[in-house]
């Protein structure tokens, strides 16, 4: 998911669908649809060319949208399995996580493949830390963590994982942490980003699938199938657990808005119920 923060608009990747909905948040109604995708995985707005940009996990596509008329721009072919994300407003660039191990970066403004960073296997969740001028990536199959140089694109550092399944990061930029979600046990773990060296764990949600962290209220959100939303409280160095919202089991995607004091969570079909869009007040 991501949003357009001007129009209040929510875009999210309905993989079982094969589809992009859009949602207005002031009215809590869906607004479009971006039909005949393929397994659409990750996704990002990009506010300077008004555009949405799609990576397609089936064939591996990347395809750019108008935001307002959702007319494909273009598209940029990776080959395969296209998955999570990034948008580099200041540099205005697209990292993307694709294929058998690779990060690749696209200039947003021309649509141009600008670096291939090859990977030893396929890479989940990643961060940018601008200031450290670094790129943290989540590569679960071969146990580890890498560090990705932004200026060279080069692979400059690899730390092993404590537990398996590294699957969702987020960072804090400020303070140079990373949050690291893994599905083997369920844990979240805080560490250095300068070395690897591990801050603090907690237990977590299962299957957890996205992780967020606020740096205004310096809270952590988690958002698993296992059948909950888990927020911790960090102060740098431990967690606390302050909220355990019980959930649609499955219920892995969503959204954090800072600006907007709004979590949102994708709650797929299931159980007679249809699909819907859960939105949770950060403030309370």
């Amino acid at each position: 998911m991501d949003v357009n923060l001007k129009l209040q608009v929510v875009y999210f990747a309905a993989l079982g669908n094969n589809s992009v909905e859009i949602v207005d948040l002031k009215n809590g109604k869906a607004i479009g649809s971006i039909k005949e995708l393929n397994e659409p995985q990750g996704l990002a707005y990009i506010p300077q060319t008004n555009e949405v940009v799609v990576s397609n996990g089936g064939n591996g596509n990347c395809n750019f949208y108008n935001a307002n008329s959702f007319i494909k721009t273009a598209s940029v072919v990776l080959g395969s399995d296209a998955d999570d994300v990034r948008y580099d407003s200041t540099g205005e660039k697209i990292y993307i996580g694709y294929g058998d191990g690779g990060i690749v970066v696209i200039d947003a403004v021309n649509h141009q493949i600008v670096a291939n960073i090859k990977l030893p296997a396929h890479p989940e969740g990643f961060q940018l830390d601008r200031q450290a001028g670094k790129v943290f990536v989540n590569v679960p199959d071969s146990k580890q963590i890498d560090v990705i140089d932004l200026k060279t694109h080069s692979l400059v550092d690899k730390w092993k994982t404590k537990y398996g399944a590294n699957f969702p990061m987020a960072i804090d930029e400020n303070h140079h942490i990373l949050f690291i979600g893994y599905r083997h046990p369920g844990k979240l773990v805080a560490m250095r980003a300068s070395d690897g060296k591990i801050i603090s764990e907690v237990n977590l949600v299962q299957d957890v699938d996205d992780l967020y962290f606020d740096e205004h209220t310096n809270k952590v959100y988690a958002s698993g199938g296992g059948g909950s939303v888990n927020v911790f409280s960090f102060d740098r160095s431990k967690f606390k657990q302050v909220a355990n919202i019980p959930t649609r089991s499955g219920a892995r995607t969503s959204l954090l808005i800072p600006s907007f004091n709004l979590f949102i969570l994708a709650e797929r079909t299931g159980g007679g119920k249809e699909a819907q869009l859960d939105i949770f007040s950060t403030t309370k």
